[in-house]
């Protein structure tokens, strides 16, 4: 019986849904994407509120929403949406995948020229979305919503996300108040490309930042959670250092792995070194033997260190020339030309 459903909603749109084809972007077009995980409760209202905004924009819009295994009548609620309004797409994911990928999956399948993320759970309010249109009809190529009175609970959620948001501003040079707010306008051009992984769906603009584009950020309106609960915890904060890290590797070292790597052998086997001669001095001058002494074992556990982080920078580095050569992408990025085909 659910899979009919998923039929007869692709058989509305004219087409059959496929993981990771490739749509024409329609340029003007604005695309509301939208992942779902248990918010049947804020479905129908959150519909209603982005239909009613969209359509006194003047332009064309889709909505795509994608529920991400969500385990109660969430899709029973997204499938009347879709079947009783052409405007609204619906994607069903076979299982519970994670609000990045969920995310992906909607960026996937929809065919706009604008991207406009936002929250199902309508904390986020849909009518900011013309305000973050507006920007980007000044010349930025991201806009990023500031939730600057946030109404979550203050220590859990408010204070966490200050200090992750400082962290994350600092290391990745994109200085923005508020990386967690989902509600945010992208130019498909800074987008095209960017495949996205594990939490990493709120450093979206610093890939964009990487491919050269304007961004702003302007405060958005932020209301309580009326209906079902928050899915994410404090071990949320951890997976956001840890993806960081990965964010700020692949922004010095995508290219030049072996830097990094290289880097950490070199130094630690001169540790090896050094524990080694200080292992001599003490035995030739202090009488110390070398088995009344951890530095030999110090010294050799180094020097494997050391030899092992070269090597893993040299496959890096064939690791590297394979993802830029076998999909043919480059390691700049061009933003405009003038007299070249």
């Amino acid at each position: 019986m659910r899979d009919e459903k998923v039929i007869a909603v692709n058989h509305l749109h004219g087409k059959e849904f496929k993981p990771g084809f490739s749509l024409k972007r329609a340029p003007g077009t604005v695309s509301v994407v939208a992942p779902v995980y248990n918010e049947e409760e804020n479905v129908p209202f959150l519909g209603e509120r982005l239909l009613e905004v969209m359509r006194t924009l003047g332009r064309p819009f889709e909505i795509v929403l994608v529920n991400d295994g969500s385990r109660d009548n969430s899709w029973m609620e997204l499938v009347k949406l879709a079947q009783e309004n052409p405007e609204i797409k619906v994607i069903d994911l076979k299982r519970n995948s994670g609000q990045t990928a969920a995310l992906m999956c909607a960026l996937d399948h929809s065919t706009g020229a604008i991207i406009v993320p936002i929250d199902a759970d309508l904390q986020n309010d849909p009518k900011d979305i013309p305000k973050l249109l507006a920007e980007l009809d000044k010349g930025f190529d991201v806009v990023s919503g500031w939730r600057h009175q946030r109404k979550d609970a203050p220590i859990k959620r408010n204070f966490v996300s200050r200090i992750a948001n400082g962290l994350i501003s600092r290391i990745s040079g994109v200085g923005l108040h508020d990386y967690g707010c989902s509600l945010k306008a992208y130019r498909w051009e800074v987008l095209d490309g960017v495949r996205l992984y594990g939490e990493m769906h709120r450093f979206v603009p610093i890939y964009a930042s990487w491919m050269g584009a304007r961004i702003t950020e302007i405060p958005v309106e932020h209301h309580p959670r009326v209906h079902g609960v928050s899915k994410y915890g404090l071990e949320r904060v951890v997976k956001v250092v840890l993806d960081l890290l990965v964010v700020k590797f692949l922004d010095r070292h995508l290219v030049k792995p072996i830097y990094i790597f290289g880097g950490i052998g070199a130094s630690s086997m001169v540790l090896s070194f050094v524990a080694l001669l200080w292992a001599i001095y003490l035995k030739l001058f202090e009488g110390t033997s070398l088995i009344q002494t951890p530095l030999p074992l110090l010294s050799v556990m180094f020097f494997v260190t050391g030899v092992m982080c070269i090597l893993m920078g040299l496959v890096s580095e064939m690791l590297s020339r394979t993802y830029f050569e076998s999909q043919a992408k480059r390691s700049y990025a061009v933003r405009s030309v003038i007299n070249v085909e």
